[in-house]
């Protein structure tokens, strides 16, 4: 298992990426940004800008309305075009992935509460996790455990079940 998806609590999570982001802000929408390994910036860049990400501190834009993905506190910006995969917290469109080392996006949590009522998809990419099979700081964009992303896209789906079922 890596080291990303050990089970933290939200508050756990949340103070980590804080001190991790520092005062570093996105350049073009001022959000603070979440430090980003260099070897999930090697997977995730066009070959293009391989050489841009080999020095450290890079960034990950956290902000789902912005363009830019990774920056760098000395100006750099890496924005969607410029990865090799749709960044699920900024695209809109299906497929929305939220789980990058075993395929799961947004519309399956939607396809399994439709059919069953709820959603298995965290309990298994969790089993996988605790299985050894996961690489999120290399297959994620964020470089981080997407078992975050996945509940709130589940959360959300839940609640517009809801919405459909009592009007």
């Amino acid at each position: 298992m890596s080291d990303c998806c050990s089970i933290k609590s939200p508050a756990e999570t949340t103070l980590a990426e804080t001190a991790k982001a520092g005062t570093n802000a996105c350049p073009k929408c001022g959000q603070p940004g979440k430090s980003v390994e260099s070897k999930t910036l090697k997977q995730m860049v066009q070959p293009r800008h391989l050489e841009v990400v080999n020095k450290p501190g890079f960034l990950f834009c956290r902000s789902a309305n912005c363009e830019v993905v990774y920056f760098h506190p000395d100006g750099n910006c890496l924005r969607k075009p410029d990865v090799r995969v749709r960044v699920g917290l900024k695209e809109t469109e299906d497929p929305v992935p939220i789980c990058y080392c075993f395929g799961f996006t947004e519309a399956m949590t939607v396809e399994e509460i439709q059919a069953t009522g709820k959603c298995a998809i965290p309990q298994r990419i969790t089993a996988e996790v605790k299985s050894g099979n996961c690489a999120c700081e290399i297959r994620n964009p964020q470089g981080s455990c997407c078992l975050g992303n996945v509940n709130a896209a589940v959360k959300e789906a839940m609640k517009g079940a809801a919405a459909h079922c009592f009007p």
